[in-house]
This record gives structure tokens, sequence and C-alpha cells, in this order.
């Protein structure tokens, strides 16, 4: 997610924005910039990279004044470049924006039939346009603000200023996150708290729908459509690292509750909702590949083996999924009629990008599911899906895992349209299902209290087995994994029909099970295995997906909210990844750095 920062106030804006940029550079970014209120008029400096790029721009190039507000990009719309990179300026108003809009390319073209010049390829440039328009109609900053973001659709947070206001900024908000800093003759506001806790601990948090005017002497809050709303400050306690982790007490835990914003930004901008269609930029991979092959490492593999079920469902294409450590020694049989799709969070995976090549060396199209702008995998693939996840600091995977579930399935809506294998009304039903899920995800969230209580109830033990069948078997292999790699525990992901075929012999009542089984197709047949495992004494949770009749109060039972087949493993990976949170943190280990592990494996 991008960050925001905007000053108004006596000091020298410049110095207090680049501060705030830096405190927010652990959200990631691929360019940056800064606007300044300066003798009469607003001075814009852009650049590309890292902050250190836009130090060395006011080193040669200072703007001195106040106001101000700054920015660093995570590309959306528009690749990385100088053209691309925030603000951006329409006449007087310059904009800074996190989010998506959905509704852009409509927007652009009636400014451009009523003759505004657009100079990038992105969505954030029509809003300082609409405003502009609004502004030369004779409206204060507020009121043109307003009237604009009543057109806008999507998920966005915007910072505007106007060279007619030269004491004044205004932000406003829809589903992506502002708040405002309260100072005394200044004030703040950002895309996150860290960016003003040097400067102020009293916060004040926009809600979806309001627009926030700042002067020196005040913060005046309304809805989108003027109304007043009175918004009580709160006071920040924590340090400028607490900060970081929103009050959380490991980003891991931070990054869970991140999940529904992290799959907010996957899908927008991509769906077609009335069409029942996704729109991907993906022109150079084919429409209509023979077979695909996924691959990856670690959880993203197991992520790869949920889009397997996926894509052969929706799209009717073949797949096979590989460990990208042993997809290149094995002399894979592929060509230009295979489309090999590559997963990774960071981007640099070693040999998930030995895989990469491996693919093109054979002729084969390649299709990145990355969440780092312009990492080598993206780089090298001929067109990459990014996740926009965010920066994921603590080591073991979680809101990257469940937003490559979900660029996984768009891509497999995506393909099963242009195949003919959907039509409109199903793709419309899929959408929706899709569209709903944040929402779920929030609702189970906040419903999860009973695992922490189920964590303290075995945490002792020294080994677990988790069980699932078909598109739940990868959820037991990652709820196995994420325990391991924080709590150190040994544990083993099975499909619960191989219980009896081996590791049944390993079941007493020391070692619990857990069971990650949804009222679907197959639920009969992993209760019979249930059944098998109860006999032999252990202890056992059941993860689902509603009450029935067959589940048993003398289980520890997690239930998480209904929603489509496909889409039911990112609801139910919740409560393993708090299963092995919880666990971890009553075991007294580094959840987010746990030994002998690294976020991204770079060598082989």
């Amino acid at each position: 997610m991008c960050g925001i920062v905007g000053y108004v106030g006596p000091r020298e804006a410049s110095p207090v924005i680049m501060q705030g940029l830096r405190k927010l550079e652990y959200r990631g970014y691929d360019s940056a910039g800064i606007a300044v209120f300066t003798n009469g008029h607003i001075d814009v400096r852009r650049s590309v990279g890292k902050l250190d790029n836009l130090e060395s721009l006011l080193t040669t190039q200072p703007v001195h004044g106040t106001p101000g507000l700054g920015h660093t990009r995570w590309a959306t719309h528009g690749r990385p470049s100088e053209q691309n990179a925030h603000p951006h300026r329409a006449g007087t108003v310059v904009v800074i924006h996190n989010g998506i809009i959905e509704n852009y390319l409509e927007l652009r073209a009636k400014l451009q039939s009523r003759g505004r010049k657009m100079s990038s390829e992105t969505d954030t440039e029509v809003i300082s346009h609409l405003i502009d328009e609004y502004v030369h109609e004779g409206l204060g900053l507020a009121d043109a603000t307003r009237r604009a973001v009543r057109q806008l659709e999507g998920s966005y947070a915007i910072v505007v200023m106007s060279e007619r206001e030269p004491q004044r900024i205004v932000t406003a908000k829809s589903a992506t996150p502002i708040v405002l800093g309260l100072g005394e003759g200044e004030n703040f506001v950002a895309s996150d708290i860290p960016a003003v806790l040097d400067y102020t601990r009293d916060v004040a948090f926009l809600e979806d729908g309001e627009v926030a005017e700042l002067s020196p002497e005040k913060v005046v809050i309304t809805t989108f459509d003027g109304k007043p709303v009175e918004r009580k400050p709160r006071r920040i306690q924590w340090d400028a690292v607490t900060a970081q982790k929103g009050g959380y007490k490991h980003f891991l835990l931070k990054e869970i509750h991140e999940q529904p914003q992290a799959l907010i930004d996957t899908m927008r901008g991509r769906l077609l909702q009335e069409a029942g269609d996704v729109q991907l930029d993906v022109e150079g991979i084919p429409a209509d590949p023979k077979r695909c092959v996924l691959v990856a490492c670690g959880t993203a593999w197991h992520a790869c083996l949920v889009g397997k079920f996926m894509i052969e469902r929706l799209a009717g294409i073949p797949c096979e999924v590989d460990y990208g450590s042993e997809f290149r020694y094995r002399d894979p049989i592929i060509d230009d009629q295979t489309l090999v799709i590559v997963v990774s969070q960071s981007g640099e995976t070693a040999d998930t990008l030995a895989a990469l090549e491996a693919g093109r060396e054979r002729g084969a199209p390649i299709l990145a599911i990355c969440n780092v702008v312009d990492s080598s995998i993206a780089r090298r693939a001929n067109a990459v899906l990014y996740t926009h996840a965010g920066p994921e600091i603590s080591v073991a995977s979680t809101k990257a895992f469940t937003t490559q579930l979900t660029a996984l399935y768009l891509l497999a809506v995506h393909l099963g349209r242009r195949r003919g294998v959907l039509d409109a009304e199903r793709g419309r039903q899929l959408i929706s299902e899709l569209v709903a899920l944040p929402a779920l995800v929030t609702e189970c969230l906040a419903q999860l209290g009973s695992v922490e209580a189920i964590a303290k109830k075995y945490s002792h033990a020294r080994d677990f087995i988790f069980l699932g069948r078909g598109i739940n078997h990868p959820l037991a292999l990652e709820g196995a994994l994420k325990l391991k790699e924080i709590s150190y525990i040994h544990a083993e992901g099975y499909p619960a029909g191989e219980m009896k075929h081996g590791p049944i012999a390993l079941i007493n009542e020391e070692v619990p099970v857990v069971f990650v089984m949804p009222h679907d197709r197959v639920f009969g047949k992993t209760l019979s295995n249930l059944k098998e495992v109860e006999s032999r004494g252990a202890g056992i949770v059941v993860v689902t997906n509603g009450p029935s009749d067959e589940l048993d109060d003398a289980w520890d039972l997690i239930t998480v909210p209904r929603t489509n087949e496909l889409l039911t493993p990112v609801l139910l990976t919740l409560p393993l990844q708090l299963l092995a949170y919880h666990v971890a943190v009553r075991r007294g280990t580094d959840v987010d750095q746990p030994r002998n592990l690294a976020k991204s494996v770079t060598v082989e």
C-alpha cells in the first residue's frame, strides 16, 4: 500500500513530509514525490526508486514553504516512472492518492472530451482534473473535492492542495486508511500513524465517506454530502516501532488482520461485475493454453495446489504443480502451448526464478503472480499479475498466501471466460462471491477468539497432524507449515484419505489432529477419517464452515462463514494462521523472525 503524508502549519513542509515518508517505507514503494506551496504556487518534485533519490533531487532542486504533501507509490495503473509518480497536477490542483479508481477509464474519456490533457497512465490523474474543474467553476477546495469524490467508484484515500487556498489541505476516504494528526497550530494527515508520531500523539481516524479540511488552526470533518461530523481524538501511547505494528503485539498478527484490505487491493480494478468477467493486464500470455504448470516454493506452492483446483474447475485446463527447487532438474516436458505460472511473494526466490528460466528456454509463455513490483521474476515474465498485498514484514506468510489464492481465482475466471467455459451469468455469480469475501474475512477474524484457548490446550504437544481432502488438502499442508515455522513444533499435513495408509500409526493421546473439513462433497468421507482418529484417543480440532448434527461438542470446533467451494480455503486458512500464532506466543518463540528462516530465499 502506498504512503501518504500531508502537513499544514508554520514549519518548512519538506523535512516534515520526508521524515513521515521514511516512517512509511516498510509499506514498500517504487517511486516518490512531494508538493509544497512556495511563493504563490505549488512546486512538485518526483523521482523513481527509493526516497534517497527524491532526497538527492531536493538537494539540487529544493522546495521551501508550507503547506505540503508527499507520497510513496506502489504501481497499480501505469508502470513505475517519474511521469506516473505522485503528486499529480491539473491546473491549480495537486493530488496524491492511495487505492484504485475502478471507473477511471470512463472518467478519463469524459475529461478528454471536455479538452482535458492527460500526462500519465494513472487513474489518480483524473481526480486532480475533476477537482480542478470544480475549482475553476468557483467552488472552494473542500466543496470541489466533495463534488469530485461522489463521481469516483473504487477504494481510495486522497489528499489535495490548490494554489487558490495556500493554507489548506483537504483529504477524503473510501475503504482506504487515513489518519489525521492533531497538533498545536499545525495539523497532519497520513496513511498510517508512524508518519505523525514525531510531532503529535493526538490522532483522529477518517471514516469511509468522509472529507477533512485541514488548516493550521483546526480540522473540520464532513460527509461527502457536506454534513458536519464530530470526531473525538485518540491519544496514542505506543512507541514508533509499536506504531508500525498498528498496536498489534507482532507483525504476524497485524498482517493476519490486514487480509481483508489486502484482498480488496488484489481484486479491485480487475472486476467487470456486470459483464461477469475479470480484466487482467496479461497480454503476453495465451488466452487458450493447452496446459498449465504452476511452480512455486513453500507457502506459494500450497497456493498453487489450490489454484490447480480453481483453474481446472473454472477454465477446464489441465494443471500440474511443481516445486521450484525440483522443476528444472526433472527435464520438464513443456512447450509454447504450455502456460507456466510462477508464484512468489518476493519475486526474488532463487529456485522459482530458475524454474522461470527453464520454462523460457523451452519456449513456454510465463505468467508471474507476485507481490513486489519490478522484482526479478516480474521483470523476466511475459506478464505479471500483482497481488498488491503490501509489504509482509513477518517471515511467515499470511496475507501473501490469501492474496495469491485471490489472484489465482481471478486468473481462473479470466481464462474460463476467454475459453467460453464460463458464461456471463456464471461469471457474475463467481465475481459476486469474490466481492463479498473481504467482509466474510473481517467477520471471521472477529469471531475467532476461541482459537487462543485451543492453542493453550495443545501448546505442550511435540507433534501435530493436519488433515484435509481435495481443495482443502493444501490447507492441511499450509497449517502444518505455519506451525512448524513459528512454534518449532513438528507438524505434518496429509490428505485425510491417506491416514490409513501409514500415518495412522503415529496417532495417540499426545498427538493433536487438526481436520480441515468444510461441508463439501467429501465431508462424509473426512468424517469417517475423523472417527478413525478419535477411536485412538487423539485430541481433535475441527475447522469447518458451519454447525451440523454430525459435529460432536467433544471436539474443539472452529467455524468460519460459508462461501463457494473455491473461495472457502481463504476463510479456512485464517484459524490455522491464528492457531500457529497463539501456540508460538505460548511457547515464547520469536514469532516474526523464527530461527533459521529468511523472508526471501535468494540462494538455491
